[in-house]
């Protein structure tokens, strides 16, 4: 039965009780007037008896949740991340505490978020505000990482019981794709970037560009991390972006200059030369070196270097495997589809090589078409002796059908087509000519011309 205590409390107010749906007797302070306080204890032990009775739902937390101030529970959300919100239970980083902050903050402007409950039903409005950014302008990755942050508070809020739902559930995330895209700087202008920048700076770009670390990882960099015996970089789990404990084997040579760089350094001091607008240096060096900053396959920056050394590894011949691990990715879709780059000049070499392995014959009667006057054209016969073509013509890119194409053997005798061959009209009629002798041939003679040729000419 409800009831309150006789005398008030030592603030004047005075405590009431009440039986709650378990059949508990439960204490709550009350108002300054005895009265008031009796009516809250049986009206609060009527509605408990009413959950008891299913006459109505029990209460959920959320209830109670959604009169708190918005203010209130991001506050606590960022005082859980500052603790224990990164990966493996560790802190978030003072840069991520900060974007966090300011991104609840401007949610808080955007929605006008009051109380906790503002967040309910509030899919539209957060839709619309993103919609809003992309007009301005935005890029797909601000917007994402501003749709992270609200999704990633509420679902906290969810885990915990403040929301009954997660209120973005359905909210459709914007494409991956970034305002400009990065490109894989090529050794050349790599070895005109050293040239140019300065000596602290030129080993950071090296180490990042035979590393893949990132500026935040290079900067954190200690000369006791450097491990001459194993051939690489110790990686602390406390910088490392996914928080695990890691080894980048660099070049050799490398490593003996970090070896030297680091002697007479404590082992807690920093290792590189790493500034706080990493950006802004790499910008003036690639000026200084004649290099363009934006250009075909899109721009150059400083996680453009991580770009670089991903692309660098793939043609260095590694696998996907070997890729991923010394990228330190998760997944190789990530090593393959979103840092490694395909060369058009590499695409144009492939295809070269693929026309020689599929179509050799072709590849013959091309590099007849391309030639010039009595300029002989060395290829390998199938059974590994070498013999060279002269073709004698007026026109290197038009033949008559009195074209006569002269093949001399590796013992000296002329052999001659018969009929003659529109040389460059028709490369099939080539390729399938009877190549007869003015004496009887032997049976080889006989065969197609692109089984007597391999694989590759060359002139």
């Amino acid at each position: 039965m409800a009831g309150v205590r006789k005398s008030e409390r030592p603030g004047g107010k005075f405590q009431g009780w009440f039986v709650d749906g378990a059949g508990k007797r439960r204490f709550f302070t009350g108002t300054h007037r005895k009265d008031e306080t009796r009516r809250m204890a049986e009206r609060l032990e009527d509605e408990h008896r009413q959950v008891r009775l299913n006459y109505r739902p029990a209460p959920k937390s959320y209830d109670k949740a959604k009169a708190r101030p918005f203010a209130e529970v991001a506050a606590e959300y960022l005082a859980w991340g500052t603790a224990q919100g990164g990966i493996g239970g560790r802190p978030w980083a003072s840069e991520h505490v900060e974007k966090r902050e300011a991104g609840l903050q401007w949610w808080k402007t955007e929605l006008g978020l009051t109380a906790l409950g503002d967040l309910d039903s509030s899919l539209p409005r957060v839709e619309e505000a993103l919609r809003k950014l992309q007009a301005e302008g935005k890029a797909n990755l601000t917007i994402r990482h501003r749709a992270a942050c609200l999704s990633a508070f509420c679902g906290w809020c969810e885990q915990r019981g403040l929301v009954e739902s997660h209120p973005l559930k359905g909210l459709v995330s914007y494409p991956k794709k970034a305002k400009y895209n990065r490109r894989a700087v090529t050794p050349q202008e790599v070895q005109r970037l050293l040239d140019a920048c300065k000596p602290a700076r030129r080993l950071t770009y090296e180490v990042a560009l035979s590393s893949g670390l990132r500026a935040k990882e290079l900067r954190l960099l200690v000369a006791g991390d450097v491990e001459a015996e194993r051939g690489g970089l110790r990686l602390n789990p406390d910088w490392t972006k996914n928080r695990k404990p890691g080894f980048q084997p660099l070049p050799s040579f490398l490593v003996a200059r970090l070896a030297e760089h680091a002697k007479g350094k404590a082992p807690d001091a920093p290792l590189l030369v790493v500034g706080e607008h990493t950006a802004r240096d790499l910008d003036r060096d690639l000026a200084k070196a004649g290099l363009s900053k934006h250009g075909p396959g899109g721009k150059v920056d400083f996680h453009g270097l991580r770009v670089a050394y991903v692309t660098f590894v793939v043609e260095s011949g590694a696998n996907i495997k070997e890729a991923q691990a010394l990228a330190r990715h998760s997944t190789a879709d990530l090593t393959l589809n979103v840092y490694a780059r395909a060369r058009n000049e590499r695409l144009s070499e492939l295809a070269e090589a693929v026309g020689r392995a599929a179509l050799p014959a072709q590849d013959a009667v091309a590099a007849l078409k391309t030639g010039t006057d009595d300029a002989p054209v060395n290829v390998q016969a199938e059974n590994g002796a070498k013999c060279a073509i002269s073709v004698s013509h007026g026109n290197a890119q038009s033949y008559k059908s009195s074209s006569t194409g002269t093949l001399t053997d590796c013992g000296g005798s002329a052999w001659e087509s018969n009929p003659p061959v529109p040389l460059a009209k028709d490369a099939t009629a080539l390729k399938t000519a009877e190549i007869t002798r003015s004496h009887p041939l032997p049976s080889a003679a006989a065969q197609p011309f692109g089984q007597l040729c391999s694989a590759t000419a060359k002139r």
